[in-house]
């Protein structure tokens, strides 16, 4: 199970999210795939006045247990993708 699961404690911004403890927090998905769903995604996120998503307080990327639930969605994402290229 080694492969859900990544850290790299060199990075500048490690973590890049605090209220976790750092030796369980996942670098895997250090660009979430999710992000692209907008409010689809599940995360726990706000949007600036900008009109940004803003996802500083979501965990939902960084913890093993979430690593199946964002692959499942990944057909998702794609067919997200053709669509927005269509």
């Amino acid at each position: 199970m080694s492969y859900k699961f990544f850290q790299n404690r060199d990075c500048e911004y490690f973590p890049c999210h605090a209220g976790m403890d750092s030796a369980d927090f996942n670098c895997l998905f250090c660009y979430c795939p999710l992000y692209a769903l907008g409010e689809r995604c599940g995360g726990n996120f706000t949007y600036s006045p900008q009109g940004v998503k803003d996802c500083s307080n979501c965990l939902v990327p960084h913890r093993v247990e979430n690593y199946d639930k964002i692959c499942a969605r990944f057909a998702e994402i794609a067919a997200l993708c053709r669509k927005n290229d269509g």
